[in-house]
């Protein structure tokens, strides 16, 4: 996956804390939680030692076109979550969602972003208070995946 080098920077960059999605948190939640709440994934692969339960095609979560979940095999806890939306989603409604750019200078309390180019030049909007990396399509207006993590996924 294309963004797994901006992973390799987005974990160092974040709090242990991670924004939950569909009530799983990174670090928090463990793997049987994942098949409780969504069931039988469509799939379950090992990748760069980390399973990964996958739900896509008829077995999608709602709202989404795949959603992917990375389980340490050690501890069952889930590390990372790359969500892959089904409707459009765009940069207004992130903001609205997730809060505005970061201004210059001190960092306010409230979530802000950062806004990053990978190094095919895609835009995404880093959340570093959230653990959430936010990814474009090639038009950089709408939303092409996001991904929701902790630093401790990074060890």
């Amino acid at each position: 996956m294309r963004n797994l080098a901006i992973f390799a920077v987005l974990v160092t960059a974040i709090p242990a804390a991670a924004k939950p999605w569909q009530g799983i948190e990174p670090g928090v939640s463990k793997r049987d939680e994942v098949i409780q709440k969504f069931k039988e994934p469509s799939r379950v692969v090992t990748t760069d030692n980390k399973e990964v339960i996958a739900y896509f095609g008829v077995g999608a979560i709602k709202g989404t076109t795949q959603a992917q979940f990375r389980v340490d095999p050690t501890t069952k806890l889930v590390e990372r979550i790359d969500v892959f939306p089904g409707p459009v989603i765009d940069k207004e409604t992130i903001e609205n969602s997730y809060g505005p750019a970061c201004p210059s200078g001190p960092q306010p309390a409230n979530p802000c972003y950062v806004k990053k180019m990978t190094d095919e030049f895609r835009t995404y909007f880093l959340y570093q208070k959230l653990g959430l990396a936010i990814f474009f399509n090639e038009d950089g207006k709408t939303v092409h995946s996001f991904i929701f993590t902790t630093l401790k996924a990074a060890k």
